[in-house]
């Protein structure tokens, strides 16, 4: 036995180590492709300012220590070693620290108000946690000042904004620098067919997005590799060629030589020092579709080595050829290997768009779920990694604003002030994210985020200081288009919230469905009903509009309550609740079906059988002799929450009425008898078919709100509800079984 249990543990590992190195061999193609272009436009950017006056070694070597310290101490140090421990369950970006937060910390304003996800939340470790003396103060001024919780969410917004605008800047920026290399060799070719090689090299990555995350790292990781073995060959060739002395711009002695010669001049050019970083947010954003150890893997052992030599070798040419400041990356190149190289520069810049596209999709995917996004359609494109996913609509979108951008801008020179402003923003916004993350979800002291926040918060702050200053030349655009973002976000969450709002104050009482009968003249029709609502108790105002103009519904009932909880995922066992609405004898049922952001819907046909499934189990169990009153899925969340859940269900139905002794003495009898009757009906109800129900709102904003909030509701939000998809085809429902009730809310 003990030989069979260490085989089979050997295999588990053997499986193990198998899958990660597959997951790291093919994030050189999805995560790191931004990382592994940037030696093409960082030192360009660098000295495309005033720097360019300065010409020395000592200027030089400055510029490449800078560049190492920077690579060191934001990707390897920050990212790699802290940023992507704080993980939400395998889920990484700027929504997934806020969602942390929400759950763990209590912090957010997306938190469900009407019910809680405690039960799922309590098998993180981390909450298991002792409370320290900055974590209880931290919470007791986030609870006791509302405000601070809207700027979290606005900060949250805007770091949200800036990925999803550096989903535009890098495509643009890092195909448009490899195409223009082609001048070294061709310094006649027009600049028009530059820009329209431009063009369709990215029209052809943004049609290859459909195939999937999975595939794309296949493709395009052997072109990754292939690059990086070319630039740290260059690197090493240039290094020994040109210059071996590159190796002393190691020590941080060259980066205070630097600022002391240059003064303000050096300052300015860290917008273009920035660029060699602006792959790091994407190799936390990405974390969903691969492993925290599998990102490691790959970045220590081949992509931060191959930059530093790529790195050092442009440096060494810089020094002995400083007429080549403007074009100095492909000057580089030996001739001999110069087309080879200039050909997968070009294919490793498309690679390079696929990080940044990958983390667009995730984090809208992220924020649709938790009502910060309009809806759009979501195509899961692998079964072994769930965060994989492809947004036909996004996709598109972000290729129209690319091709704007390169035909508008045609300048690498602004493409690049407004990339690494959008690059700096992020980063500091994840830095001030994993303050609070030390302190209130790790439980850390306050000392050792106050470390964590100076060391890299004053590094990225000076970074943003020297990007602001270029808002002028290029920097406006990520700030214009994060602004439209981060409103149409805002705007979206804070109308549906107005809407779920109204509905929770206007439901009916149940004690309204209970007095309906046959003697005021209710029809039953035969089959099951579903009525999709966002009221988690009590009868929405739409299914009482419905019964009160037209008075009949199915023969069974069940209200369908999709609950999105701040966690990435949600067990199977855990994601239904069933609950009873009145005596048995009205077919009348509550299902409350929880998601994580990052769970996938099911096809209506399977969904609806699951449904049912889960109803059918609930009344068994009540045939059994059981009292499952309410049942969580197929086991209940824990132990002492099954036991709360089944004697609050004894005592009283989903009325908010009470009952005496001898009534729920009753009720439990007539429970074991009366549900093999209910279990016929609902097999002879599925047997006659199923029908859909839910509500088309308009809503509105009352005449007497203020003129701000009727554009916010009635323009903006109205304008958004009508031009993303409709819930019944988010939902797959299919449109020969839907029952649409019109309804005005006024908000």
């Amino acid at each position: 036995m003990e030989l069979e249990s260490s085989s089979s543990n050997g295999q588990s590992r053997l499986k193990f180590y198998k899958s990660t190195l597959i997951l790291a061999y093919q994030s050189f193609g999805v995560v790191y492709g931004d990382f592994s272009t940037s030696p093409i436009y960082v030192y360009t950017s660098t000295f495309s300012g005033r720097l360019r006056l300065h010409e020395d070694d000592d200027e030089i070597l400055g510029v490449l220590s800078l560049v190492f310290w920077t690579l060191t101490l934001i990707p390897l140090c920050k990212y790699i070693v802290f940023v992507l421990g704080a993980d939400d369950n395998g889920e990484g970006g700027t929504f997934a620290l806020y969602s942390l937060l929400c759950r763990c910390a209590k912090l957010g304003l997306l938190r469900p108000s009407h019910a809680t996800d405690d039960d799922i939340s309590s098998q993180d470790s981390r909450l298991l946690i002792k409370e320290t003396r900055t974590s209880s103060l931290l919470k007791e001024f986030f609870d006791k000042h509302h405000s601070s919780r809207v700027v979290l969410l606005l900060i949250v917004i805007l770091g949200t904004s800036m990925v999803i605008a550096d989903g535009i800047l890098t495509p643009s920026m890092s195909v448009l620098s490899a195409v223009y290399g082609i001048k070294t060799k061709a310094g006649g070719l027009h600049e028009d067919y530059a820009i329209l090689i431009t063009c369709l090299i990215l029209v052809g990555l943004f049609a290859l997005q459909h195939i999937g995350t999975q595939r794309v790292g296949f493709l395009f990781t052997p072109i990754i590799l292939v690059w990086l073995l070319s630039i740290s060959g260059v690197g090493i060739y240039n290094i020994i060629h040109w210059n071996p002395r590159v190796v002393s711009a190691l020590s941080p002695y060259y980066v205070y030589k630097l600022f002391k010669l240059t003064g303000k001049d050096g300052w300015t050019s860290l917008g273009g020092i920035v660029l060699c970083i602006t792959g790091a947010e994407a190799m936390f954003a990405d974390l969903g579709h691969f492993s925290q150890l599998s990102i490691r893997i790959a970045f220590t052992t081949i992509i931060y080595p191959s930059l530093i030599l790529a790195y050092m070798g442009e440096a060494a040419y810089l020094s002995k050829h400083k007429e080549d400041l403007q074009r100095s990356f492909y000057r580089a190149i030996p001739e001999v290997v110069f087309w080879p190289v200039f050909i997968i520069a070009t294919l490793a810049t498309v690679v390079a768009s696929q990080a940044v596209i990958s983390a667009t999709f995730s984090i809208i995917s992220q924020c649709r779920a938790l009502n910060c996004f309009p809806r759009v359609k979501i195509i899961h494109t692998s079964n072994q990694v769930h965060g994989q996913i492809y947004i036909p609509e996004v996709n598109w979108m972000l290729m129209v604003f690319c091709l704007l951008v390169v035909i508008g801008f045609r300048d690498t020179d602004m493409i690049a002030n407004a990339y690494g402003l959008t690059v700096i923003i992020v980063m500091f916004v994840t830095t001030c994210l994993m303050f609070l993350v030390i302190v209130m979800v790790w439980k850390r002291n306050l000392l050792a985020a106050f470390i964590f926040v100076s060391v890299f918060g004053s590094l990225e702050l000076l970074y943003l200081s020297s990007c602001l200053a270029k808002v002028a030349k290029g920097g406006w655009i990520p700030l214009i288009f994060s602004l439209v973002v981060s409103s149409v976000m805002y705007i979206w969450h804070y109308g549906t919230l107005q809407k779920q709002s109204f509905e929770s104050h206007n439901k009916t009482s149940l004690d309204m469905l209970l007095s309906l009968g046959p003697n005021v003249g209710i029809n039953r029709v035969r089959g099951i009903g579903l009525i999709y609502t966002n009221v988690l108790s009590g009868i929405p105002p739409m299914f009482s509009h419905f019964v009160t103009n037209f008075p009949a519904f199915h023969q069974v009932l069940i209200f369908v309550t999709f609950q999105f909880l701040t966690t990435p995922r949600v067990s199977v066992n855990q994601r239904f609740i069933v609950r009873r609405i009145g005596p048995p004898e009205f077919r009348i049922y509550r299902c409350i079906i929880r998601l994580g952001y990052k769970d996938a819907r099911k096809d209506s046909h399977a969904f609806e059988t699951d449904l049912i499934e889960t109803v059918r189990v609930f009344l068994q169990r009540e045939s059994d002799g059981g009292d499952a009153r309410d049942s969580v899925s197929q086991m209940p969340v824990n132990q002492h929450e099954s036991n709360r859940l089944r004697d609050d269900a004894s005592t009283r139905y989903e009325n908010g009425s009470g009952a005496g002794p001898e009534t729920r003495r009753k009720r439990v009898r007539f429970c074991g008898v009366g549900s093999s009757k209910e279990l016929e009906d609902l097999e002879n109800a599925r047997e006659a078919g199923l029908a859909y129900m839910m509500g088309n709102t308009c809503v509105l904003a009352r005449e007497t709100s203020s003129f701000v909030k009727k554009f916010v509701i009635n323009i903006v939000y109205g304008f958004l509800r009508r031009n993303c998809r409709s819930p019944s085809t988010a939902l797959g429902i299919p449109h020969t079984s839907l029952i649409e009730v019109g309804m005005a809310y006024r908000v």
